[in-house]
């Protein structure tokens, strides 16, 4: 179960389309916005509010049937503090699934013995040579709050001086409060650009073209986009938060506090003006890339789902 399908681009979408992918040659799978009724023998569902109504059904009709919960960002790190759909979700589950290291540290203790950490994945892309003409700075993600993007624009009009830093932004205005502020920075900042929503790929090679990558998110579950970018040889400069330090380790060195522009701003005048710093990261991205391959992303599935009451297998 999906709360979003191709039509949303979302990250649970694709999140939901590559499981199907990693699994299929295992069990036999169906990708649904909301369960309809059936005799399937596991659920598998993203998203513990905007799932509730499927996983209430389930449980419903299909008694003590297996069902696999997945935690997102916005559930883990603020619904289940407060929406007893949430929360009915979560103790409705037989297994719970974080995709990233800390993301169980957020869990009622009496839940922690169900959760399983399942680092997304995707494939590596050989590493580009870049220009030294310029820092090539890339932010990626829809702009909603979660995201933040108002403190990359803000650490963008803090670098006004600056034309060896070009930022690009890639993301559809889903709050069009926010799609205003990029078209107002870009018309104050020559050097920052807002791209819109671009295709996957399209987005991959911009990722892969990029010396650095900015993750400014005040809420995560564990952000795909972060480890596109390490898979590509692409360092990190990410917000502080557990979802971004659960996918790049808590002694990530490049990191800057939730909504501080000026420390942002800071950092990426340094990983231009000191190179040696931008290397040393670059370097922390290579170490890590070997954590988000596909394989290891399908038997940390695989794993969770042996958990379970044995479901339904292909025949050999």
């Amino acid at each position: 179960m999906t709360p979003a399908l191709a039509d949303a681009n979302n990250g649970n979408w694709q999140t939901a389309r590559r499981w199907a992918g990693l699994l299929a040659q295992d069990y036999k799978l169906a990708l649904s916005a909301r369960w309809q009724g059936g005799d399937e023998d596991v659920m598998i569902a993203l998203h513990a509010r905007r799932s509730a109504p499927s996983i209430a059904a389930w449980r419903a009709q299909r008694g003590a049937a297996p069902l696999v919960l997945a935690m997102t960002g916005t559930d883990l790190y603020r619904d289940i503090d407060h929406d007893a759909d949430a929360q009915r979700s979560m103790y409705s589950a037989d297994a719970l699934v974080v995709l990233n290291t800390l993301g169980a540290d957020r869990l009622p203790a009496a839940l922690r013995e169900r959760c399983h950490v399942v680092l997304q994945s995707c494939p590596a892309r050989r590493l580009l040579p870049k220009t030294r003409r310029h820092l090539r700075v890339l932010m990626v993600g829809h702009l909603r709050d979660e995201k933040d993007p108002l403190t990359y624009l803000r650490a963008a009009q803090r670098l006004g001086d600056r034309t060896d830093i070009l930022l690009d932004h890639i993301g559809a205005a889903l709050d069009p409060k926010l799609g205003d502020a990029a078209t107002a920075c870009m018309a104050a900042q020559p050097r920052y650009r807002w791209l819109g929503a671009l295709p996957h790929g399209t987005t991959r090679k911009r990722i892969q073209a990029a010396h650095l990558l900015v993750h400014a998110s005040r809420m995560e579950g564990g952000a795909h986009v972060v480890i596109e970018a390490l898979r590509s040889g692409t360092p990190v400069l990410a917000s502080h938060i557990d979802g971004n330090l659960g996918l790049l380790g808590r002694d990530w060195p490049a990191v800057f506090e939730p909504g501080d522009d000026a420390a942002l701003a800071t950092l990426l005048a340094r990983a231009r003006d000191e190179p040696d710093m931008l290397a040393a990261w670059a370097l922390a991205a290579e170490r890590r890339a070997p954590l988000f391959d596909p394989e290891t992303e399908r038997e940390s599935l695989l794993h969770a789902l042996r958990t379970l009451p044995t479901p339904r297998r292909l025949d050999p």
